[in-house]
C-alpha cells in the first residue's frame, strides 16, 4: 500500500511538472476548428487561467495554463489541442524569444467586457461579429443609441459597431427599396428613437451617438466597425453641423455646398473623401470601392500584410491566421479606396492589384480602432433576406479569424509600439 501511495505521488507531482499547459494549434494542418479556438482562450482567461498568444508560431497558437476544466472544454467544444510539459512549453518560448525569428509570446492578461452596438430588432444573422461571438462562445451586451447617450460604453473595453448608417440617411436604400415595408418600418423606429432620445432629427441622434463613440475610443476604448459603420461613421464626424441629408431623408434641404464644409480633421481613418449626392445612388462616398471593383469572385482575395512581432505586436496580433490570403467578401462598404486613408493608418489587409485596403487599423487617443470592409467573410454577395450564413460549416474561415483577432486583442499586455 506504501508502495502504492508513493508511486501515485510520484505520478500527480510528474504531471504537474510534464503536462503543465494546454497548447492550442492554430495552424491550417493542425485546427480543426480555429474560431472556436478562440473563444476556448476567453473561457480560460474568464476564469483566471494565465494564457499566452504565440504570434507568427503555428499559425498563431495559444498556451494556456493546464486545467482539466480547459481540457474538457475543448473536447466538448471541437478544439484541438495537446498537453505538453514545462519543459516543452519552454522550450517553444526560447524558440519563439530568438532575435533572427519574426515571432513573439504576448501575455493575455483578462477577458475584455464586450458590447456589439445593434439595433434591438435585428436578427443574430444580420451581422458576422454577433454571429462569430455567438458561435465561438464569447458572451457580448447587445447596446444601441440609449445605452451610448448615457455613458453606458464607459462599462466594456471593447465595442463592435453593427452595420449603420451614422448619417442619418438609413443606409442609403432610398433608390431600392423605399416602398418596402421593412425600410419604413425601420425609418419610422428611427425617427421614433430620435424624438424619444429629445432630438429634432435622426442624423441629429446618430451624429451625437458617434460623437460618444468617439469619445469612448479617445478615452481608451477598443472600437471594431464593418461595412457601412466605418465610412458612415467618419463621414458622420466631418460633417458636424453640415446637412448632407437630402429632404426625403430628414424633412428639409441639404446645406448648400456642402462638400466645401466636410471637415476631415476630425475623422478617425479617412481624408479627401467626395460625397454621393444622389440620394438614390447606394454609396455614401469615394471611400468604398464597391462601385470600382474589375475583380471576378474567382480571384477576389486580399492579402494580410506582415509586421514584426517582437517591435509591433498589435498589428501582428491583428493579422494572425493560418493563411496569408483571405477570400474577399462584398457589403455595402466593401473596401477603401488607398488615396483616402490617411498616412497614420496602417493597412493590414490589401488587394495590391486593385488598390483596395480591406482591412485598416488606427489609433485615436488613448484607444484604437480596426475597420473591416465587406460584410459577412463567408457571403460573398449579402444581400436583403438572404439567409444566415451557418458558421458550423466555415470552422476554419481565415475571413472570421481577422474578426476574433480583435475580440481577443485588447486583453494582451501592450507594448509600446515602436514603427
Amino acid at each position: 500500500m506504501k508502495k502504492r501511495l508513493t508511486i501515485l505521488t510520484f505520478l500527480l507531482i510528474s504531471n504537474s511538472i510534464w503536462a503543465s499547459f494546454i497548447y492550442v494549434p492554430m495552424s491550417d494542418d493542425n485546427q480543426k476548428n480555429h474560431l472556436k479556438a478562440y473563444g476556448i482562450v476567453y473561457y480560460s482567461l474568464e476564469a483566471g487561467l494565465k494564457s499566452k498568444w504565440l504570434l507568427n508560431y503555428d499559425g498563431g497558437a495559444f498556451l494556456i495554463e493546464n486545467n482539466k476544466l480547459i481540457e474538457n472544454e475543448c473536447k466538448i467544444r471541437g478544439v484541438s489541442f495537446q498537453i505538453i510539459s514545462d519543459a516543452k512549453a519552454q522550450l517553444i518560448l526560447q524558440e519563439i524569444a530568438s532575435p533572427s525569428s519574426n515571432q513573439d509570446a504576448v501575455t493575455l492578461e483578462k477577458a475584455p467586457k464586450i458590447a456589439v452596438y445593434s439595433p434591438k430588432d435585428k436578427m443574430p444573422w444580420d451581422d458576422a461579429v454577433t454571429m462569430v461571438l455567438t458561435y465561438a462562445e464569447i458572451p457580448f451586451d447587445v447596446v444601441y443609441d440609449k445605452e451610448v447617450l448615457e455613458d453606458k460604453l464607459l462599462l466594456y473595453e471593447w465595442l463592435h459597431l453593427h452595420h449603420e448608417d451614422f448619417t442619418g440617411q438609413y443606409g442609403r436604400f432610398y433608390g431600392s427599396f423605399r416602398t418596402a415595408p421593412w425600410y419604413i418600418e425601420s425609418k419610422q423606429r428611427a425617427e421614433k428613437l430620435a424624438t424619444k432620445l429629445g432630438y429634432r432629427k435622426v442624423s441629429e441622434e446618430k451624429l451625437a451617438v458617434a460623437k460618444k463613440i468617439r469619445d469612448y475610443v479617445v478615452g481608451g476604448g477598443f472600437m471594431f466597425a464593418m461595412c457601412s459603420a466605418t465610412d458612415s461613421f467618419d463621414i458622420a464626424l466631418s460633417a458636424e453641423g453640415v446637412d448632407i441629408a437630402e429632404a426625403m431623408f430628414d424633412g428639409d434641404a441639404s446645406t448648400p455646398n456642402y462638400q466645401s464644409k466636410i471637415n476631415y480633421n476630425k475623422t478617425f481613418a479617412f481624408k479627401n473623401f467626395s460625397l454621393i449626392k444622389n440620394p438614390t445612388t447606394y454609396e455614401f462616398s469615394s471611400i468604398d470601392m464597391t462601385r470600382k471593383r474589375k475583380i471576378p469572385k474567382t480571384s477576389d482575395y486580399f492579402n494580410l500584410v506582415e509586421f514584426s512581432a517582437k517591435w509591433d505586436p498589435v498589428p501582428t496580433m491583428l493579422t494572425q491566421n493560418h493563411t496569408v490570403l483571405v477570400k474577399g467578401f462584398m457589403g455595402q462598404t466593401t473596401s477603401f479606396e488607398r488615396n483616402t486613408i490617411k498616412s497614420n493608418v496602417l493597412v493590414l489587409g490589401e488587394n495590391k492589384v486593385n488598390r483596395e485596403a480591406r482591412y485598416i487599423h488606427g489609433t485615436k487617443g488613448k484607444g484604437m480602432f480596426t475597420f473591416y470592409g465587406g460584410h459577412d467573410p463567408e457571403d460573398y454577395t449579402h444581400r436583403v433576406g438572404d439567409p444566415k450564413t451557418e458558421l458550423d460549416l466555415h470552422p476554419t474561415s481565415p475571413g472570421y479569424r481577422l474578426i476574433l483577432n480583435n475580440v481577443l486583442f485588447p486583453a494582451a499586455k501592450k507594448k509600446k509600439q515602436k514603427t
